[in-house]
């Protein structure tokens, strides 16, 4: 449908109808909007005597031409108020690729002989995977372009990408829809011929044993949970493919791995909070994989390998966890022996274990360490790092035999920043800075630490960033993002697009909110299940101090966040609309009661350790209190941009439609609301790098439109 509107006029506002007679009588006389198979009542009309309609249901019907009908409609209003930004849009595009460098390449990372790396040309939207023999001077093997491989898939991203460990096949997975759901292909790179070998319905991570004829890989089942590990040999058929291991427990996702020491294959088996893992020698992939320890629920374990034990973190009687070493023999739990004793001011998070060091990547009053131990005790240190937020991670670390520890910087003003650290000396290389053009000066921006009091005494930690110069009068658009759930930490990293807003006079404050992990477990604890308010009023205790601080006010602040952070702007705008001008919603978490009642929906029965089993009258209950799907009531709401996937697996699509149309037929203000579907993607959005940058500048034009700060 192409239709030309005046923002405005008399067309806009007939254009609107069609949308407003589906969502307007859906409330007040919902038979007559709704489709003839839709479903009025739900599972949770009953529960508890507790009386609910869902006059939306219907939008769940993916199959239904009305449902896309729908979706495209919303699309195109969307798209009409937003018309007269379109050459602002373009603006801000072509600002945000004029700060990257379109054309380069990533820091090898060296495998035996050979050197791996990815690359990116002007103008083309994906990777190029390529190596070298021996040293950048030899000549370069292009492994495979994503960009012919796309071809014109609207969506196309390349999951998992090995290499046998003879260097002569490469596996790699493929989603070309958004939905998680990939294809396995293979390819000889001594020949450079494609192989016919193709796995359907996998999971994205795949493993080589030892024998270079082998991989294992995951399948999904009906909800998309990986379920089922199978084995294949190269060139049979997948029907011909063992089924090495089922998880039946449907609160349990399977994925494989391989060790760094290459000595074993493990089976990680994870639910929320409980975790379980199997074994198998690499160099016998047709074995029997044995099990390290039975899982218990609320005990996690994740297992690597050095010198014949097991190195392991865990939460068992250590609520931050801690690291456990046991013999690969025996390595049932009454013989696991602390090597990292657990601390209530320390967090313990990932670790790399390499032949003759251990590092170990902790987080202390909300900030991220690395911590290297040598196993023959002559080395026990931090690494210091000289900014007061920053994020750092491990990257590149194939090798086991080497004394170079590979990890990535970044903080809200540096840009990535990829180190070699030598574990021996205590030297570090700076390998690649990744370039900002544009006349980008770091120096031209302040970014500090500050902390909000929440209601219960809590204090909250906000990342800020902000040009220099920065009067607080109270007169300073902000960007408020947040997530607050999974024990996730939202790290400060930089983002180059972000100073196109920065530029403009906005600070970008991240609220570290309860139910994240910046601050230990208990933080974590203290936003979730019958306590996950917390997570909502931090934020809002976050604005009011960014507002008692003067750094802004309620009439200037957009509150953003997506997936779970959805759920946490739009139940902290439910609490205190006042305190916010606008709210983005991108792939919001908003229908919590009707998700959670669901088992055919993908992460569901795995979520009820994060919020509640709804079919428990208390956590209905408490989850009905602040679901904003049905808390929307008759008043006025913020200024809403609304974003969701089609195809998405993990929030689905009609989340953020059923709670725009809901929206729509009770609100009481005149503040924009809209909602905009990518019909070709999934939870992440856009996958082409060009395309990504688009999405961004829409979102910006819109915050920046809002503040009359539009070109």
């Amino acid at each position: 449908m192409q239709v030309q509107v005046r923002q405005h006029g008399l067309f806009f506002l007939l254009f609107t109808l069609g949308i407003f007679i589906m969502t307007i009588t859906g409330c007040n006389s919902r038979q007559s909007a709704i489709p003839p198979t839709a479903k009025i009542e739900t599972k949770a009309d009953t529960l508890f005597d507790d009386i609910r309609v869902d006059n939306y249901f219907w939008l769940r019907g993916k199959e239904n031409p009305e449902v896309i009908a729908y979706l495209e409609a919303e699309n195109e209003y969307t798209q009409a108020m937003m018309k007269h930004t379109e050459d602002f849009q373009e603006k801000l595009y072509q600002e945000m690729v004029g700060r990257i460098q379109e054309t380069d390449m990533d820091v090898p990372d060296k495998i035996n002989d050979y050197l791996y790396y990815e690359r990116t040309e002007e103008g083309k939207q994906y990777e190029i995977y390529c190596r070298k023999k021996g040293s950048l001077e030899a000549e370069e093997e292009i492994l495979i372009d994503a960009n012919e491989l796309a071809g014109d898939y609207e969506f196309f991203e390349i999951g998992s990408y090995e290499v046998s460990d003879d260097h002569n096949t490469l596996a790699y997975t493929v989603d070309t829809s958004g939905a998680e759901q990939y294809t396995i292909f293979f390819k000889d790179l001594k020949t450079g011929k494609y192989l016919d070998d193709q796995i359907h319905n996998a999971d994205y991570e795949i493993a080589w044993p030892n024998d270079n004829k082998t991989i294992f890989y995951a399948t999904l089942d009906d909800i998309k949970r990986p379920d089922k590990l199978w084995r294949h040999k190269i060139g049979d058929k997948q029907e011909n493919d063992v089924m090495v291991y089922h998880e039946s427990d449907e609160s349990f996702y399977l994925s494989i791995s391989k060790t760094k020491s290459k000595e074993y294959l493990i089976i990680k088996l994870s639910a929320n909070i409980t975790s379980e893992a199997r074994y198998l020698k690499a160099d016998n992939p047709t074995g029997k994989f044995r099990l390290i320890h039975p899982r218990e629920h609320g005990v996690e374990y994740y297992v690597g390998e050095h010198d014949g034990k097991f190195i392991i973190r865990t939460n068992d009687k250590a609520k931050n966890f801690k690291i456990v070493t046991v013999s690969t023999k025996n390595p049932a739990k009454h013989n696991w022996r602390d090597l990292i004793g657990h601390r209530d001011s320390v967090r313990i998070g990932d670790f790399e274990e390499f032949s003759g060091h251990l590092v170990v990547f902790e987080r202390e009053k909300g900030l991220p360490n690395i911590r290297v131990i040598a196993f023959d005790g002559a080395n026990d240190f931090y690494i210091d790092f000289p900014e007061p937020v920053y994020h750092i991670w491990g990257t590149g670390n194939y090798e086991y035999e080497t004394t170079k520890l590979r990890f990535g910087y970044t903080s809200l003003v540096t840009s990535k920043s990829i180190f070699d650290y030598d574990m021996i000396s205590k030297e570090r290389d700076l390998k690649k800075q990744y370039a900002v053009l544009g006349g980008y000066q770091p120096e031209n921006y302040q970014m500090e630490r500050i902390f909000a009091e929440a209601s219960d005494g809590a204090m909250v930690p906000i990342s800020l960033v902000y040009k220099k110069g920065l009067k607080k009068d109270g007169s300073n658009p902000t960007v408020l993002y947040v997530y607050g759930a999974y024990g996730v930490n939202e790290n400060p990293w930089f983002s180059s697009n972000r100073y196109s807003l920065i530029d403009r006079g906005f600070i970008w404050a991240i609220a570290h909110v309860r139910g994240g992990g910046e601050m230990g477990e208990l933080w974590y604890e203290d936003g979730k299940l019958l306590k996950k308010k917390n997570t909502f009023s931090d934020l809002n205790a976050c604005a009011e101090h960014l507002i008692a601080q003067k750094f802004t006010s309620g009439d200037k602040i957009v509150c953003w966040g997506g997936s779970a952070g959805g759920l946490t702007v739009g139940a902290a705008s439910d609490l205190r609309p006042d305190l916010y001008h606008a709210v983005i919603a991108d792939v919001p978490f908003v229908d919590i009661i009707n998700t959670m009642l669901d088992e055919s929906i993908p992460l569901t029965v795995t979520e009820y350790d994060e919020w509640g089993n709804p079919n428990n009258e208390e956590f209905y209950f408490y989850m009905k209190s602040y679901s904003p799907y049905d808390n929307v009531t008759a008043r006025d709401y913020p200024h809403m941009l609304i974003l969701a996937g089609l195809n998405d697996p993990r929030v689905m699509y009609w989340e953020p439609a059923k709670w725009t149309a809901k929206l729509r037929a009770h609100k009481t203000d005149y503040n924009i609301l809209l909602l905009k579907t990518n019909m070709g993607s999934g939870h992440m959005g856009a996958s082409g790098r060009y395309d990504y940058i688009k999405e961004v500048a829409f979102q910006y034009a819109f915050v920046l439109d809002l503040f009359g700060l539009g070109e």
